[in-house]
């Protein structure tokens, strides 16, 4: 009978406020190099929170490879979201940046509003900012 690990062996970690994916140990994995597109999301746009990083990363750069739009709103990691913004442009799409707070529904309100505005439509909302 195959063996498997204890459930929660991994050691949590703790960041300080705000977080960089540059400083998380282990450094996640949302390169997505062995993954490969096949066009699941030409003509969409999504709207991705908390994108800056981690697994909102890794959405975002699997929607641009899949040929979706991209709007990350995040809240205050300029260095992490530009990164972001760079690794989902390289698949020919864009990937448009929202400084904001999802505490505050006036905030997201304008978040949606903008991503209307630069793509014309809203296909996609994945909910996913946190603190880390």
């Amino acid at each position: 009978m195959k063996q498997y690990p204890k459930a929660n062996t991994f050691k949590g970690q703790k960041q300080p406020y705000p977080a960089k994916q540059s400083d998380m140990d282990p450094l996640p994995e949302t390169s997505l190099s062995n993954y490969h597109a096949a066009g699941k999301l030409e003509g969409k746009v999504a709207l991705i929170t908390g994108a800056d990083s981690g697994i909102g990363r890794a959405v975002a750069i699997a929607f641009s490879k899949e040929g979706a739009q991209v709007a990350v709103m995040y809240n205050v990691n300029d260095e992490d979201a530009l990164e972001t913004k760079r690794l989902c442009e390289q698949f020919g799409t864009k990937c448009l940046l929202i400084r904001g707070d999802v505490r505050f529904s006036a905030e997201c309100q304008a978040t949606v509003d903008k991503t209307v505005k630069e793509f014309g439509s809203l296909n996609i909302l994945v909910n996913n900012a946190a603190y880390q």
